[in-house]
C-alpha cells in the first residue's frame, strides 16, 4: 500500500498539484486520504508539496514554505490555497488524469 503511494507521489511533475484523495484514488486505495498524509508525514524525499486538501488548502503550519515552492514551479496561490496550477487538480481543463473527486 505504501509503495504504491510513494510511487504516485515520486510521478508528480513540476506545477503538477493533486489532493490526497487523488494520491490515494490513483493508488488504487480510494477513500484513503489520510493514509496519504501519514505516508507523506513519514517518508523523506517526496515532493510533499504538491499535495494539498480537496479544496487547495497548504499544510497547517508549512503555508510559507510550501507556498514558495509552489509558486516556483508556476503555481498561483491566494491565501493559503492553491487556485490554479500548470497541470493536476487546479489546472484550468484538469490535464493529468488525477482529479478523481474525494
Amino acid at each position: 500500500m505504501r509503495d504504491e503511494i510513494v510511487r504516485v507521489i515520486s510521478a508528480l511533475v513540476p506545477g503538477e498539484v493533486v489532493s490526497y484523495g487523488d494520491v490515494a484514488s490513483t493508488a488504487g486505495y480510494p477513500g484513503r486520504a489520510r493514509l496519504v498524509g501519514r505516508v507523506l508525514a513519514e517518508s523523506e524525499g517526496l515532493p510533499w508539496w504538491r499535495v494539498v486538501d480537496v479544496t487547495g488548502r497548504l499544510v497547517p503550519g508549512e503555508e510559507d514554505r510550501q507556498r514558495r515552492l509552489l509558486t516556483t514551479e508556476g503555481v498561483t496561490v491566494v491565501d493559503g490555497r492553491v487556485r490554479a496550477s500548470p497541470t493536476g487538480r487546479f489546472a484550468s481543463g484538469r490535464q493529468s488524469g488525477r482529479e478523481t473527486e474525494t
